[in-house]
């Protein structure tokens, strides 16, 4: 009977530490960013193709400022910033 007992209560401890540490596990939420629209997706393929000059498919720093102001203008128009670019580079795939 004694051996039922120290059973049970090891059997409920390693429950409860096994679910405490299933807890702690567990990922932070992930923002979730906004979808591109058609007309922001042509734009920045226009923006890639005029300035990515190592065709690598993304912009560099370096050709982020070579955005003339007139583009960066059309951008911020169709609700495109430069910090949601920087933004979406930073996130792991």
């Amino acid at each position: 009977m004694l051996r039922a007992v120290i059973l049970a209560i090891g059997l409920c401890s390693v429950a409860a530490l096994t679910c405490s540490a299933a807890d702690n596990d567990q990922k932070a939420p992930t923002r979730r960013r906004a979808q591109l629209t058609e007309e922001q997706k042509t734009l920045m393929k226009e923006i890639r193709e005029k300035y990515d000059k190592d065709k690598d498919g993304k912009l560099s720093p370096e050709e982020r400022k070579a955005i003339s102001q007139e583009d960066k203008d059309r951008m911020e128009k169709a609700g495109i910033t430069q910090n949601q670019q920087r933004r979406k580079k930073e996130e792991p795939k």
